[in-house]
């Protein structure tokens, strides 16, 4: 299948139809596309013109395309629909989709949305949903799902099952449940189908099965469902009774979304924003990290106003030159050992103690910080530099990138046990803090060797 661009040539014969009202052309237009082309169709086309190809495709089509859309085009255009075509399009929807539809909207039209749901338990269904933070495990899960009892034999289950697969878009799994709703475990296909029809489910499902509780966080559940390699998962609430399960494609968005959230944070940015916000959205969100920036440059500057003396002594008026590759080494090292660790934080991978961890940090360190004190010193001999100017700052550069290295480590981690997102030690924050220790610790220690 040849992939779908979307052309300028494309956008004006569809605005042209729109235009002349030719509903049936549009309608053999759009009929060679997939909802998610349908939605980038509309992304680009004004609220009027989307608004106008939402109402005349079929209610089938478009409640698929509406989960595709940009959320601000998506929350316009349902403000010029009536709550009964929105509950019309909530109906064909799976409950996790209908729920974070819906949840975007005041509180007054979600309940008059509701009303008019026709399908009386699907409207339960999605209520419940909404009870459950977007971020959790409860906010994830769709209740559509095939599930047995224990109690019943394979001739009943095949019979259930095929009843109840009638509002499972797709089945990954088959759950076994007790007279009380408590997930017991799974069921295998293949075991159900090569064995009697008489035998009881309880003789033949799989007790081992692994399972999410509704208030474990959305990272935990992309966690769980990628170490296992889990299509779906099952979700459980406080006394074990399966409520509802995940399937791979919303753990999908969960993934994509907190890596462009740690991504912006590594960058400096203190909220989730997108490149067509407005100038204040964006301002909000990089203006305090750029202000830490601000304060932190000017701390490095009373720093090196308190070894002024240097600029005194003609021999080692070169140091201060050397001030910027200081920084950028101790901001560069201390990046790189946090990003590792945030990585690792995020993926569950940062095993052992805190000590081995020290000891495996100051080991790196020092080899990395060997290497390039030997290529400092190095070129000090190529440009004629006094021996011990080099070795001064040969020395300090070891110096500061092992204590880069220590808070670029550290820092994450202890964030992570306090419940703050690790993901902003790798931004300005780090960078910003190392360069004040860098300089501090250059100065320091070459009054200390220099004597000046």
């Amino acid at each position: 299948m040849t992939p779908f661009k979307l052309s300028d040539e494309l956008l004006e014969e569809i605005r042209s139809l729109v235009e002349s009202k030719s509903d049936q052309s549009l309608l053999e237009l759009m009929s060679e596309f997939h909802y998610a082309d349908i939605a980038e169709i509309i992304d680009e086309l004004n609220l009027e013109e989307g608004t106008y190809l939402i109402k005349l495709l079929d209610t089938e089509r478009t409640s698929d395309v509406l989960t595709e859309l940009d959320e601000d085009k998506r929350e316009q255009i349902l403000e010029r629909l009536s709550a009964r075509e929105i509950a019309e399009e909530i109906g064909e929807l799976d409950t996790d989709d209908a729920a974070d539809i819906i949840a975007e909207l005041p509180e007054e039209r979600v309940r008059e949305i509701i009303s008019q749901i026709d399908d009386r338990q699907h409207a339960r269904d999605i209520v419940e949903l909404l009870r459950y933070d977007e971020d959790t495990a409860g906010g994830l899960m769709a209740k559509e799902l095939v599930k047995v009892r224990e109690s019943w034999n394979v001739l009943t289950c095949v019979k259930e099952m095929r009843r109840q697969a009638e509002n499972v878009t797709r089945v990954h799994s088959i759950y076994v449940v007790d007279d009380e709703d408590k997930l017991k475990g799974r069921l295998s296909l293949k075991d159900l189908l090569t064995t009697s029809t008489k035998t009881q489910i309880s003789e033949v499902y799989i007790p081992k099965v692994d399972y999410v509780r509704v208030e474990d966080k959305a990272e935990e559940v992309a966690r769980v469902m990628s170490k296992y390699d889990l299509e779906a998962v099952p979700v459980i609430d406080e006394i074990g009774r399966l409520v509802g399960r995940i399937t791979i494609d919303d753990v999908v968005d969960v993934i994509k979304e907190e890596a462009e959230k740690d991504y912006q944070l590594a960058a400096g940015i203190t909220q989730e924003v997108e490149a067509d916000d407005s100038v204040w959205q964006l301002t909000k969100a990089r203006l305090p990290w750029l202000v830490l920036g601000l304060l932190g440059g000017l701390g490095a500057v009373f720093i090196m106003e308190g070894f002024e003396e240097v600029m005194s002594n003609p021999n080692y008026r070169s140091l201060f030159f050397y001030t910027p590759l200081i920084a950028a080494m101790a901001g560069n090292v201390g990046v790189q050992s946090s990003a590792i660790i945030v990585q690792g934080l995020a993926n569950d991978a940062v095993k052992g103690s805190l000590l081995q961890r020290l000891i495996k940090e100051v080991s790196l360190s020092l080899i990395n910080g060997g290497a390039l004190a030997l290529l400092v010193i190095a070129f000090g001999f190529l440009i004629n530099q006094p021996l011990e100017v080099s070795a001064t700052i040969a020395l300090s550069m070891l110096a500061v990138i092992v204590v880069a290295a220590l808070i670029g480590t550290f820092v994450p981690i202890i964030l992570d046990k306090r419940g703050i997102d690790p993901a902003i030690a790798t931004g300005p924050f780090i960078t910003t803090s190392n360069d004040i220790f860098g300089i501090f610790l250059f100065f320091y220690i070459a009054k200390v060797i220099l004597g000046f």
